[in-house]
C-alpha cells in the first residue's frame, strides 16, 4: 500500500480507544487516534500537518486536517501547513457574545468547543472557505498592505519594505497617509480599510497598527480573505476578541505575528534556556513594571466636556470604528488614546505582551485561577475609573500547580513532565504586574541601594536563583552557571520570520494561535481586574469569570451598529 493509500485508511478506520483532550489538538474522540497515527506517518516523510483550506467532502465529514508531502497534492487538494496551537484549542469556547449595543447577540451563555465551530464560527469563520493566497516563493516579492501607517505603522512598513511591495497605504488621518506615501510613493491609498481590501485582489499581507480597538475588526477581516497578518501588541482591546481571532487565525491556515518584537530576541531565548535548564530551579514568582510616564499615556483623568471641531485631516467616524460613538478630542487622537478604555489597553496591555512574552514560553502558562488588582482613582476615594486607566496599579495573577520539565529541553504542553526520575509538578506561581512608580520588593541577595527596576522589565523568581532579564541573579550566581545549553533556535529577526512563514517557512514565534492570543487574553485580564476592583476567579473550561457578572460583561467588546466580527 502506497503512503497516500494509508492515509486514507487511516482517516477512514474507527478509533480504537478514547483520548485525554490534553493528548490531542481537538475534542473529537473519534479521531484522535488517527492524529496520533497521521503524525507518526507525517514524521516519517518530514512532513507537516495542516489545516485544509478547501471543504470538501472528506473535509466536512472528519472535519480533519489532512497530510502533504512536500510540494504533492493529496487527493487533489491544497493543504496549507501551519503551526497548531496549544492552549486556545484545548478549551472550550464561549459563544460569540460580541455585543451590539445594549445586548447581546448570542442567547446562549456557554457552548462546547465543538458547538461553537459548528455555530459561532459559521458567523466569525464562515467565510474560510475562501482560497487563501498562494504561498509565495522564498525568492518572490509579498504585496503588502499597511493599515495605520504613521508612527509604528510606518516604521513596519519599512522593515519589510527592502524585500517585499508596499503596494496599499490606509489611514484615516491624512497627514499620516501623506507622510508614509513618500516612502511608498507607488502604493495606493485609502482612508477606509474595508474598500482599500475589497479593491485591491492581490494583496497577500496586511500590517495592522491602529488603535487597540481597532486591531480585531481589521485582523478578523483580513483572515477572513486569506491574508497573512502582521498586528501590533496587544492583538485586541478584549479577551474574548484575543479568543476568537486565535482560533480564526488557526482556521485561515495563514502566516500572522504580533508586535511584540522582544520575543524574536536573544535574550528571551536565553530566559526559556535558563529556566529548562534549571538554572534557577522551580519559577515561584514572576514580577514585571513600567514606568511609561504619564504624558506618553495620560490616565487617571475623566471625559472631557469641551467639543472642539475635528481636524479636516481625520476622518473621526472611521477612527472610532466599532467603540462608541463620542465628540472628538485631542486627548484621544493623535497618540494619546492608549489608556482610555474604549479605545486601548492602558500600561498593562501596551506594555505586558512585551514583558511577559518569555515567560509565558518557557513554563508554558495556561489561564491563571484568579486575578486581582489595586489601584489609584482619579477622583473620590474607592471609586473606580470607567474612563481611563487609573495612574498606578498593582495586579495580581494566581496561578495553580503546573507540569514543568526540569531536563533541559523545551517541554510540550499537555505531556507528562519529569525532571529525570520522577514525575515533577511545579509549585504554584503568582506573576506581579507594576505600572504608574509602583515598584517589586527588593529581592533578597542584590546589594544594598542597588537599582534594578529602572524604567521596564521582568524579575523571575526561583528556588535557587532569580532572573533580572536574561541575567542571573546574585552576580555569583551568574558566574558559577554560565551559559545555558542552546535548545531553541535562534530567530533571523521578528518581521523576517513572519516574511519567511509567509513565503512556506515555520511559523513566526508570535503567531496568533500559538502564543499572542493567549498571552494577550491574560494579559487582559488584568485590566478587568482593574476596572472591577474584585478579585476574580476564572474558570478555564467556560472561559469566564465564576463570582462576576460584571466582570464577564468586559470580556467582550460593545460594538457599534454596521461593525462586528
Amino acid at each position: 500500500m502506497d503512503l497516500d493509500s494509508d492515509i486514507a485508511t487511516k482517516l477512514n478506520e474507527p478509533c480504537s480507544r478514547r483520548v485525554s483532550i490534553r493528548q490531542t489538538l481537538h475534542d473529537c474522540k473519534k479521531c484522535q487516534c488517527k492524529r496520533k497515527e497521521l503524525t507518526r506517518l507525517s514524521r516519517s516523510i518530514r512532513a507537516p500537518i495542516g489545516p485544509c483550506r478547501i471543504q470538501t467532502s472528506l473535509n466536512r465529514r472528519l472535519g480533519w486536517h489532512l497530510l502533504r508531502r512536500q510540494s504533492k497534492l493529496i487527493t487533489g487538494m491544497v493543504v496549507r501547513p501551519y503551526g497548531s496551537r496549544r492552549i486556545l484549542a484545548e478549551e472550550p469556547f464561549r459563544s460569540v457574545v460580541v455585543k451590539k449595543r445594549g445586548q447581546f447577540m448570542s442567547t446562549q451563555s456557554h457552548v462546547s468547543r465543538r458547538q461553537w465551530l459548528a455555530g459561532s464560527a459559521a458567523a466569525a469563520v464562515g467565510s474560510f472557505l475562501i482560497l487563501p493566497q498562494r504561498a509565495r516563493g522564498a525568492n518572490e516579492r509579498l504585496n503588502v498592505a499597511g493599515v495605520g501607517v504613521g508612527g509604528m505603522g510606518g516604521n513596519d512598513l519599512r522593515q519589510v519594505g527592502p524585500t517585499e511591495n508596499v503596494v496599499g497605504l490606509c489611514d484615516v488621518d491624512a497627514n499620516s497617509l501623506a507622510r508614509a506615501a513618500t516612502h511608498f510613493p507607488e502604493a495606493k491609498t485609502y482612508r477606509d480599510f474595508r474598500q482599500m481590501l475589497e479593491a485591491q485582489k492581490d494583496i497577500d499581507a496586511v500590517m495592522i497598527a491602529t488603535p487597540d480597538h481597532t486591531h480585531a475588526v481589521i485582523t478578523m477581516m483580513a483572515l477572513k480573505m486569506g491574508k497573512h497578518v502582521f498586528c501590533q501588541k496587544p492583538l485586541t482591546r478584549t479577551v474574548n476578541e484575543a479568543i476568537l481571532i486565535g482560533r480564526a487565525a488557526e482556521d485561515a491556515g495563514v502566516a500572522t505575528q504580533m508586535g511584540n518584537q522582544g520575543q524574536a530576541s536573544e535574550a528571551a531565548r536565553l530566559i526559556c534556556e535558563f529556566i529548562w535548564a534549571g538554572a534557577i530551579g522551580r519559577v515561584r514568582e514572576i514580577h514585571s513594571w513600567s514606568n511609561r510616564r504619564p504624558e506618553i499615556s495620560p490616565r487617571g483623568i475623566p471625559r472631557p466636556a469641551e467639543t472642539p471641531p475635528v481636524p479636516s485631516h481625520l476622518d473621526w467616524d472611521l477612527w472610532l470604528g466599532p467603540a462608541p460613538q463620542r465628540p472628538y478630542h485631542p486627548c484621544y487622537h493623535p497618540f494619546h488614546w492608549r489608556s482610555w478604555w474604549d479605545f486601548g489597553t492602558g500600561v498593562l496591555g501596551d506594555i505586558g505582551c512585551h514583558n511577559l512574552s518569555a515567560a509565558f514560553k518557557a513554563l508554558k502558562l495556561g489561564w491563571p485561577t484568579s486575578v486581582e488588582a489595586c489601584s489609584t482613582h482619579w477622583n473620590a476615594p474607592l471609586e473606580v475609573s470607567n474612563e481611563t486607566a487609573p495612574l498606578a496599579s498593582i495586579v495580581t495573577f494566581q496561578y495553580g500547580r503546573r507540569g514543568i520539565r526540569l531536563d533541559g529541553n523545551a517541554p510540550e504542553w499537555g505531556e507528562d513532565m519529569y525532571d529525570g526520575s520522577h514525575p515533577t509538578r511545579s509549585p504554584e506561581l503568582v506573576i506581579r504586574w507594576y505600572d504608574g512608580g509602583m515598584m517589586p520588593p527588593q529581592p533578597a541577595g542584590v546589594e544594598p541601594g542597588r537599582n534594578i527596576f529602572a524604567g521596564e522589565g521582568t524579575l523571575i523568581v526561583g528556588d535557587s536563583g532569580m532572573l533580572l532579564g536574561h541575567r542571573l541573579l546574585p552576580d555569583a550566581r551568574n558566574q558559577q552557571f554560565g551559559r545555558p545549553p542552546q535548545v531553541l533556535p535562534r530567530s533571523p529577526g521578528h518581521y523576517q520570520e513572519w516574511l519567511d512563514a509567509c513565503k512556506g517557512g515555520p511559523p513566526a514565534g508570535s503567531n496568533f494561535p500559538d502564543h499572542a492570543a493567549h498571552l494577550t487574553a491574560v494579559v487582559l485580564m488584568g485590566n478587568i481586574a482593574i476596572r472591577t476592583g474584585e478579585k476574580l476567579l476564572w474558570d478555564d473550561q467556560k472561559l469566564e469569570f465564576t463570582n462576576s457578572p460584571a466582570a464577564n460583561q468586559l470580556l467582550d467588546a460593545d460594538y457599534r451598529d454596521g461593525w462586528s466580527l
